[in-house]
């Protein structure tokens, strides 16, 4: 538990403050690539996942069939229709380089689905965020493509993979690893070695946190429910963390005494989702039992950031204190007296 509280202690200061100083958009702007003519709600859970923890902004960069769906699940998230099957890579490079100014950061792969034109789309959304130095989440059928061709992200420092189990042994067979071979606690880092630089989020009973050389383990207590779409939670809430190391980078923060250094982000960011989605699985499990779904879960997502990062993380500064617009108004009414 020493070691836990230690670790969220950092994590906090990653996240943005609630203050009048900030204008939107600052406190995060994600964009999840998915969504298509079979998978509308996958990346709806991601993306909503972004704006219940605190960011400002959701895009969702889909296929049009997907996108029609989406945009009447919630007026709250900007739906880009453009991934149509007739664009080549050139056209869908276009698409991004139109959209990716705006963001912080992508999470890709939640309802992407295996077409070969979303595939295409997925590989180019990678390429153009790592040449504009975009931290990046790969899930699901994202994962499908890093399995295929691993020299997509191979080097790249600012990607977090977040398998299951299925995802985890096939991503390890594509990096010619046997599993027989080590230790099970030795998979993850052996597997983020072999890709020299992404950080790995092994999913099972504790969530292993790799990127090679350092290791977290998050054994915060979740629920054995296991409906689909939490994955699409987590990867959602991986993104928004991202977005805030992003803007950590940005902000004066980054010259403390001991400031989060760059390739400690990925690890903390991933760390602080898996910690907040565990903690909802398990109050959405409480209310709901065996009935729970994951669109529930969204509902419990803010209850779970106050859990695991404290009341004062989601306090409005610009309304408290003597500075703030509540002291403002009662000194007024003191002063009128």
């Amino acid at each position: 538990m020493a070691e836990h509280a230690k670790t969220i202690a950092r994590c906090k200061r990653l996240i943005p403050p609630l203050s009048p100083e900030l204008h939107k958009g600052q406190a995060g702007r994600i964009g999840v690539v998915g969504g298509s003519k079979d998978y509308s709600g996958a990346p709806y859970f991601a993306s909503m996942t972004t704006l219940r923890l605190g960011a400002d902004l959701a895009h969702v960069i889909c296929e049009p069939a997907a996108g029609n769906i989406i945009k009447t699940y919630s007026p709250d998230l900007i739906v880009h229709t453009d991934l149509n099957e007739n664009l080549n890579e050139e056209q869908m490079a276009d698409v991004f380089k139109g959209v990716l100014p705006r963001l912080h950061t992508l999470v890709i792969g939640p309802g992407l689905g295996r077409d070969k034109h979303m595939q295409l789309a997925a590989r180019t959304a990678i390429r153009l965020a790592r040449e504009n130095d975009l931290y990046i989440v790969l899930d699901a059928d994202g994962l499908f493509l890093v399995q295929n061709d691993p020299s997509v992200v191979r080097g790249y420092k600012r990607a977090v993979l977040t398998p299951n189990v299925v995802e985890f042994g096939r991503l390890a067979e594509a990096c010619n690893i046997d599993p027989k071979s080590m230790e099970p606690s030795q998979l993850a880092s052996a597997i983020a070695q072999h890709l020299q630089g992404p950080t790995i989020v092994q999913k099972g009973r504790e969530d292993r946190i790799t990127n090679g050389h350092e290791t977290l383990v998050s054994e915060v207590t979740g629920s054995s429910r296991r409906c689909g779409g939490q994955g699409d939670v987590l990867s959602g809430a991986v993104g928004t963390f991202l977005a805030w190391g992003k803007n950590y980078e940005e902000r004066e923060g980054k010259d403390e005494d001991d400031p989060i250094k760059p390739d400690e982000i990925t690890l903390l960011a991933a760390y602080a989702a898996s910690s907040l989605t565990r903690t909802a699985s398990r109050l959405t499990f409480a209310q709901h039992k065996r009935a729970m779904q994951t669109g529930e879960m969204l509902g419990f997502v803010g209850q779970a950031f106050e859990e695991v990062f404290g009341s004062e993380e989601v306090a409005d500064q610009g309304l408290g204190g003597a500075e703030g617009l509540v002291g403002k108004v009662v000194g007024a009414i003191k002063g009128s007296l």
